[in-house]
């Protein structure tokens, strides 16, 4: 009895020998050994697909961060150039206009040039204490949608809107001061939604064109 159970020990233990030398053949013999031992278990290889994913869109996050910023600090940069170009460079109408303001020339009030609003626009002239914006229009402004959607911000920012043409301001400087000082007098009395003050009498239009942002 003790030799037969050793005959099927033995027996059972060449089988399993068998059975792995089978095995390690097959697997020296197809190459299936590279397979076997490089490629990851499906659930590493989407875990490193999802990490990976992940890392990407940080990396896209951060670059799209870095580019807006740098976007921004590119139009500042070139808007603080634009308006010290306009302040040194002013047309005739803008000239005449800062002639009366300036030194609190009129109705002692403080009003600065060429000044950027919210690193969108450069308004050529603006009185803070009042919201109030004087622009100066070449012909280039007739029925601008710009004009329209850029008013519309500002206004939707508490400040009012005067436009003029450069002829008219050329023609009646003074005109121009009343209607200033008009729309200053009744400003408190005022809400935003309320409309401007009529500009002087649109004139044939400028002969100059001037640059605005």
């Amino acid at each position: 009895m003790l030799f037969c159970n050793r005959v099927l020990v033995s027996r059972r233990t060449d089988t399993h020998q068998h059975t792995i030398f089978c095995f390690v053949w097959w697997l020296l013999n197809t190459g299936t050994q590279d397979r076997l031992w490089t490629d990851p278990s499906p659930l590493a290889g989407e875990g490193g697909a999802r990490a990976e994913g992940v890392g990407g869109c940080g990396v896209a996050s951060r670059q799209a961060t870095q580019k807006t910023l740098s976007e921004v600090q590119a139009r500042r940069k070139w808007l603080i150039k634009r308006a010290r170009y306009m302040r040194a460079n002013p047309t005739e109408a803008e000239r005449r206009i800062w002639n009366i303001l300036r030194h609190r020339r009129l109705g002692e009030l403080r009003w600065r040039r060429q000044e950027i609003i919210d690193d969108l626009y450069i308004v050529d002239f603006i009185c803070f204490e009042h919201r109030l914006i004087i622009e100066a229009d070449g012909s280039q402004h007739a029925d601008n949608e710009e004009d329209a959607a850029r008013d519309a911000y500002l206004q939707s920012q508490g400040f009012r809107v005067l436009r003029f043409w450069n002829g008219d301001i050329l023609a009646n400087i003074e005109g121009l001061a009343e209607s200033v000082l008009h729309a200053v007098g009744i400003l408190g009395a005022q809400t935003c939604a309320d409309p401007t003050p009529n500009p002087l009498p649109q004139g044939e239009g400028a002969s100059e064109s001037i640059s605005n942002v």
